[in-house]
């Protein structure tokens, strides 16, 4: 369900542990990375027999793979050259012994120093061993012009990334300020922590992971925060049982709505629905019970007060009733007017269920900072970067630049499950952070956040705890978008359609699981 993403620090931790308490050599860690590495390579560009290969080795561990592929594509009948970029008796441990043994073996060993980039020949495949995922800071004037070499040389050359692209931090995934731009990238163990943030995609090309032999219990004995949501997840899902009924499939309850945004818990009850809820209901203000229901049979409406305007009794009202419900989704259309506002801090203080916050919600909660140290356990927050910034106090800009900071920022004073909504999204809680693999357009629309929302309330009423239904959740939501894409490869969706979407998603990515 959950990769490990450890950061450059934590997979220097498993390493040292490997090599000097369990004792595996670390020249045995690097054979296997560079076998890994040339099993990439041929699965990505094919026979090498014959090609011209150049090898870009730095000074430190990606050097020292780059050295020991080079001999594994010589042996393949590639015509290799390996271009380092320290003299060779500056070289130290595994890389050196590396570096010894192609010599030793005739291959072609070219210093850097000596070379002017520019009048390098064309070759059919470069491996970029020049930075490894220890990689900080901005890169020096003479390896950014050695970036630069590989990136022209990549636009007619299959480019083949050890471990992490040149210039990529490992951290964060950005550009530090240019990197390599990879055909393949052949991360080792796991993949680190930048390799999966939405910025690094474009330099990434095809991410594999390969293992090179870190045992288990080295990675068991040190626990890394960061994971990625894998397909896993989705097989964590209840099955549906063939005598349930409406009762037993769980209702959600979605409270929102107000003059002008009647779309929005709309669309949370659609996308409970598709998402496997067998009822939903939307409490709104009396007045507005109509046009939140939207000509739609499939979804009820609990009318409050009288009029369309949110009051701070309406609380009592909706607790009066929390007895039918398994869940509850507030927060969406329902306004920020200051009644609605001191109702949904009411609510939010007196609910016992579990409680999905978004949209309005989080807005009154931004306005009442104080309410955020009581929240519970139970609680899933569903911001995108605008709510997250005022909930933080701070830009937007600041939130994006710094999206997993944010996240930590935000759970040293609350306790409950965080969805930082975008590219990529983050789903986090004091002990774990978690990341999506998806990037998906189709997402970007109006009302697309409900949707989520909505599935978010269906699976906490199904019973999962707060982290692994807001995982689902946002992964479920994921393949609908990506789906969506073949339908709308230009985007124009709906958010309607993410909702309808959900069930058929799920249905062909659990096909896609079967056994042949």
């Amino acid at each position: 369900m959950l990769l490990p993403l450890p950061t450059p620090a934590e997979m220097s931790v498993w390493d040292r542990e490997t090599i000097h308490t369990v004792g595996i050599p670390g020249v045995t860690l690097m054979e296997s990375a560079s076998r890994e590495a040339l099993n990439v390579l041929l699965e990505e560009y094919g026979d090498v027999d014959g090609a011209v290969i150049f090898c870009f080795a730095g000074s430190g561990n990606n050097g020292g793979d780059a050295f020991a592929m080079a001999r594994a594509l010589a042996d393949l009948g590639a015509e290799v050259t390996v271009f380092h970029t320290r003299p060779k008796k500056a070289y130290r441990g595994e890389t050196r012994a590396n570096l010894l043994w192609a010599q030793k073996l005739g291959l072609r060993l070219v210093h850097l120093a000596g070379v002017n980039l520019d009048a390098l020949p064309q070759p059919d495949v470069v491996v970029d061993g020049l930075l490894g995922t220890g990689f900080q800071g901005t890169l020096r004037e003479d390896i950014l012009n050695m970036v630069r070499t590989v990136n022209r040389l990549g636009e007619r050359a299959f480019v083949l990334a050890v471990d992490i692209p040149s210039g990529l931090n490992g951290l964060t995934g950005l550009a530090q300020p240019e990197a390599v731009m990879a055909d393949a990238t052949a991360t080792f163990q796991s993949p680190k922590l930048g390799l999966v943030m939405p910025e690094a995609m474009e330099y990434t090309g095809a991410l594999h992971v390969c293992p090179i032999g870190i045992p288990l219990k080295v990675q068991e004995d040190n626990p890394v925060r960061h994971h990625l949501i894998t397909g896993a997840v989705m097989e964590t899902l209840p099955a549906p049982a063939r005598d349930m009924h409406k009762g037993t499939a769980g209702h959600v309850l979605v409270v929102g709505g107000s003059i002008g945004l009647t779309g929005a818990p709309h669309l949370a009850a659609l996308a409970a629905l598709r998402s496997g809820a067998g009822l939903a209901t939307v409490a709104c203000p009396d007045g507005l019970a109509d046009a939140v229901k939207g000509s739609s049979p499939d979804i009820m409406t609990l009318p409050l007060g009288s009029g369309a305007v949110w009051t701070r009794d309406m609380a009592a009202e909706v607790r009066e009733e929390l007895h039918r419900f398994d869940a509850v989704v507030l927060g969406p259309g329902l306004g920020r007017a200051p009644g609605a506002m001191a109702f949904a801090l009411d609510l939010i203080a007196s609910c016992e269920l579990p409680l999905v916050l978004d949209a309005d919600a989080l807005f009154a909660l931004a306005a009442n900072p104080e309410h955020l140290k009581t929240l519970p356990e139970r609680v899933v927050l569903t911001p995108h970067p605008g709510e997250m910034a005022r909930l933080l106090d701070v830009s937007i800009a600041d939130i994006q630049a710094d999206r997993l900071g944010a996240a930590d920022r935000f759970l040293v004073v609350c306790d409950a499950t965080l969805v930082l909504k975008g590219a990529g999204t983050l789903v986090a809680d004091p002990d774990t952070t978690c990341v999506s693999p998806f990037a998906e357009p189709n997402l970007s629309v109006g009302g697309s956040g409900d949707v989520l929302s909505g599935v978010v309330g269906t699976l906490l009423a199904g019973g999962l705890a707060p982290l692994h239904a807001a995982c689902a959740g946002v992964f479920w939501h994921g393949l609908a978008g990506r789906a969506l894409n073949n339908e709308f490869p230009a985007r124009g969706n709906l958010a309607s359609e993410i909702a309808n979407m959900l069930p058929h998603a799920a249905a062909s990515f659990t096909k896609e699981l079967e056994p042949c």
